[in-house]
């Protein structure tokens, strides 16, 4: 496990009982994805297959099927004869996500200052509260889903919903570096403080302003990734998937 200055979320065994037997691997996947990408299960843990079915009540296969989606997704990697793991962050995947979000919300939040009404700037300041409430409880889990919602929100209000969900497509790796972020002192406190940037250019509707902030916190939020990987390096690779990796990670 890194020594490093970051203070990781803290590890919540979800399958520590047994829970009522899913009817396929669905369940499964979205307990165990929402697990990764929360960074309840750290990159390079092993994933133990066999416990994961008995705390489910169910046999190996549903449990096998939602790894191997999860494989595909690249958040899994499957190592013939040596065990099944969370991935690392895989370095190289990161910047074209990036630049596939910023494109894609750079347009959004265009759009959401053309068209938003009373109605809509009101919305995205009670969203704002919501945040602000988040950052005061110290709930960090609650924090990052206000953020997902926020952003949403700009894509519903731009009339663009489904580029919010081909962001969240390929943004999974980043996501795992959001987590790691914000237990860093006044991380939260900056996400606010650029949201309110964008929410305030939304609301004057200028375009090239609304731009520029949502250009701005995409960037700090790059930047915060920079300093996390030199932090805590074992949690990332700089092999784009477990083929490029001939071993399993050494945690």
């Amino acid at each position: 496990m890194p020594s490093d200055s970051f203070t990781a979320p803290p590890r919540q065994r979800r399958l520590a009982t047994v829970r009522p037997a899913p009817r396929s691997a669905s369940p499964i996947y979205r307990d165990l994805r929402n697990d990764i990408l929360g960074m309840r299960r750290r990159p390079g843990e092993p994933i133990a297959e066999a416990r994961i079915a008995a705390a489910y009540g169910v046999s190996r296969t549903p449990v096998h099927e939602a790894v191997l989606r999860l494989a595909d997704e690249g958040l899994i990697d499957v190592f013939p004869q040596s065990g099944t793991y969370v991935s690392l962050i895989p370095v190289a995947a990161l910047p074209e996500a990036g630049v596939i979000r910023k494109a894609l919300e750079e347009a959004t939040v265009r759009m959401a200052a053309i068209r938003a009404t009373p109605g809509d700037i009101a919305q995205l300041r009670a969203a704002l509260e919501e945040q602000r409430d988040l950052c005061a409880a110290c709930d960090r889990d609650g924090f990052h889903e206000a953020d997902e919602s926020f952003h949403a929100l700009l894509a519903e209000i731009a009339g663009f919903p489904g580029f919010w969900a081909l962001v969240e497509q390929v943004k999974v790796q980043v996501d795992r570096c959001r987590r790691l972020t914000l237990p860093v002192p006044g991380q939260m406190t900056k996400v606010i403080a650029e949201h309110d940037a964008i929410v305030e250019a939304v609301a004057a509707h200028d375009r090239e302003a609304s731009v520029e902030a949502l250009g701005a916190h995409l960037d700090g939020l790059r930047l915060a990734i920079d300093d996390l990987r030199a932090a805590a390096p074992l949690y990332f690779t700089d092999a784009p998937t477990a083929a490029g990796r001939q071993t399993p990670p050494r945690l």
